[in-house]
């Protein structure tokens, strides 16, 4: 079985940092975590989990602010798409600097691709490559989970007006890799709160 848990990390941002799990192997993922957090690092190792990856679902400095710190206390690597790897050791790329809080972070030690499969035990988590907001911004399918970054909000859709963003693109890659996802799979972002496939298909004004 998947579980899914959220954390509010940097609370400027209120970006929603995601624990997966598989509850019998007890195998997880991180995603973007906005910052370091004793807590949430707590919170994970009294949980007795086995962090496999730092993923980041695109470079964006609200999103990989903890990267170093979970990576280093977790002994695991950071990964992001290879299109968004820059974006971890350069501040003029991942805006971190103009946010207020330019980052010194390393650079990612496993690079995604599109449909790139991640077990967690003999659960798979499908990498599924989203541009629009940034050039390599990716979701993440489990079962009927979809961890979509900054690509697909409840009744919206991620900025387009940063370097790398374009609005046909965002628009393309909603329609046909995400919207063609079954109605019932449940969308976690990284702002905001969770809605639907079908929600988002039938209210969606940006995509409608």
């Amino acid at each position: 079985m998947i579980k899914l848990e959220s954390f509010i990390l940097l609370q400027e941002y209120q970006i929603n940092t995601w624990l997966l799990w598989d509850t019998e192997s007890l195998e997880a993922l991180l995603i973007d975590p906005g910052a370091p957090s004793e807590k949430a690092l707590e919170h994970i190792r009294n949980l007795h989990l086995k962090v496999k990856l730092v993923v980041n679902t695109h470079g964006h400095g609200d999103h990989i602010g903890g990267n170093r710190f979970f990576s280093e206390a977790l002994g695991c690597p950071v990964a992001i798409h290879t299109l968004d790897a820059d974006m971890l050791i350069n501040n003029s790329k991942n805006l971190s600097g103009l946010m207020g809080y330019p980052l010194a972070l390393d650079a990612a030690q496993h690079m995604l691709y599109d449909g790139e499969i991640i077990l967690l035990g003999n659960r798979q988590v499908k990498v599924i490559h989203t541009p629009g907001h940034t050039l390599g911004g990716i979701c993440l399918l489990a079962d009927k989970y979809l961890i979509s970054g900054d690509t697909l909000f409840e009744q919206s859709i991620g900025r387009t007006d940063l370097p790398g963003g374009s609005s046909p693109t965002i628009l393309k890659s909603i329609k046909e890799k995400l919207f063609t996802l079954d109605d019932d799979v449940l969308v976690f972002p990284g702002h905001g709160p969770a809605t639907s496939i079908g929600l988002e298909k039938a209210n969606n004004p940006f995509v409608r």
